[in-house]
């Protein structure tokens, strides 16, 4: 199996299965001198990690992070850093059933008809579990970020589950529900609406929004190596994930010339934009204005409810997936969005600095 790195000059190579004995990331292109300990990452980890509420699947990890490579005293060395962490409970046996046969909705068949062999312990490779590698490699980005662009802060939250929208974004209230949302009425819809789908033994699909403040202008590039190509691929690679979007999105096509434009004035400090339609990019371009992007997660496909499928040999079949499953795998996908809009837009200033300087452009510059 290929294509297991992302990025440019900040690149990062995730490895290991859902139920294997580790997983991790080789972190390759980090700036040297970033203060980096294993707790600053350990807060991101933490925010993912399952078995913390009822909310999430009961398969308690405690996702410890071992920094092996890169960083001596403290600090990143500028050479390849090396993150581990421990698988401590697995529950293989769960699996047992469905080693011959295919999960409606899962990745089973087609990494069957890819591959020939698949590790079904888990869903192996395909397992939202290999997210906390992501998300390890996120806290060195986000750490690298602070040097390079400290003005830059990332938040996101859950923005939607099932047919329940939230309409607030207090970004302050994300850490005090177990939704991560930033809507505290939404919340308590959340709570009442999963338990009914718990109690179904189904799951349900949720809408995910990550923003990039203090984003500084001039962040990538045109055509090929637009920024938000590089945002819309890195959100779209997470598992489960079906549809992203940048800014208005979809509903930009609703709307009228005058009504998408976002004007400008001049203000004492720079451009000054009447709306954010374009989500902070415009020609693949960051504009300064925050960035935006919202992704869909599909509704977990390991569920207790019959569904017709077949085994390896072809015969029909209905599936039953016990175990412990996430009812909203959405919830613990949002620090996994903020990892990789980290892990894009150091990549992405990194570009920057090497193609135009870290004093020339938009960066730095008259805007």
């Amino acid at each position: 199996m290929s294509l297991n790195s992302f990025g440019h000059l900040f690149r990062v190579t995730t490895w290991g299965e859902s139920h294997g004995p580790a997983l991790g990331a080789t972190v390759d292109g980090c700036p040297p001198g970033v203060p980096v300990e294993p707790a600053m990452l350990q807060h991101w980890l933490d925010k993912r990690k399952p078995g913390k509420t009822k909310f999430e699947t009961q398969r308690r990890e405690a996702d410890e992070v071992r920094i092996l490579s890169g960083v001596f005293e403290g600090q990143t060395t500028g050479t390849p850093i090396q993150l581990m962490i421990e698988n401590t409970d697995q529950r293989s046996k769960d699996y047992g059933n469905i080693a011959e046969t295919f999960r409606p909705g899962h990745a089973d068949i087609t990494y069957w008809q890819k591959y020939g062999i698949r590790d079904y312990r888990g869903g192996g490779r395909s397992s939202a579990r290999e997210t906390a590698a992501r998300v390890a490699a996120g806290g060195i980005a986000r750490e690298a970020l602070k040097v390079l662009a400290p003005n830059l802060r990332i938040v996101g939250g859950l923005v939607q589950m099932g047919p329940h929208v939230a309409t607030g974004r207090d970004w302050d209230e994300v850490e005090n529900n177990p939704f991560w949302t930033p809507d505290a009425a939404a919340a308590a819809h959340y709570a009442e609406y999963l338990d009914e789908i718990r109690k179904a033994h189904s799951s349900v699909g949720a809408v995910i929004e990550v923003v990039a403040q203090g984003v500084p202008a001039g962040i990538g590039a045109p055509v090929y190596g637009k920024l938000d190509t590089e945002l819309a691929a890195a959100m779209m690679s997470i598992n489960a994930v079906k549809g992203v979007e940048i800014g208005e999105g979809m509903a930009a096509a609703c709307l009228t010339g005058e009504a998408n434009a976002d004007e400008i004035d001049m203000g004492p400090d720079g451009p000054i934009y009447s709306s954010n339609h374009a989500g902070g990019i415009l020609g693949g371009i960051s504009t300064g204005q925050d960035v935006v992007v919202r992704f869909a997660v599909k509704p977990t496909s390991s569920i207790l409810t019959p569904r017709r499928s077949i085994t390896k040999s072809g015969e029909s079949i209905e599936v039953v997936t016990k175990g412990r499953h996430d009812p909203c795998v959405g919830i613990r996908a949002v620090p996994v969005g903020e990892a990789m809009m980290a892990c894009v837009l150091l990549d992405q200033i990194l570009l920057h600095r090497g193609q135009i300087g870290g004093n020339r452009g938009a960066i730095g510059g008259l805007l």
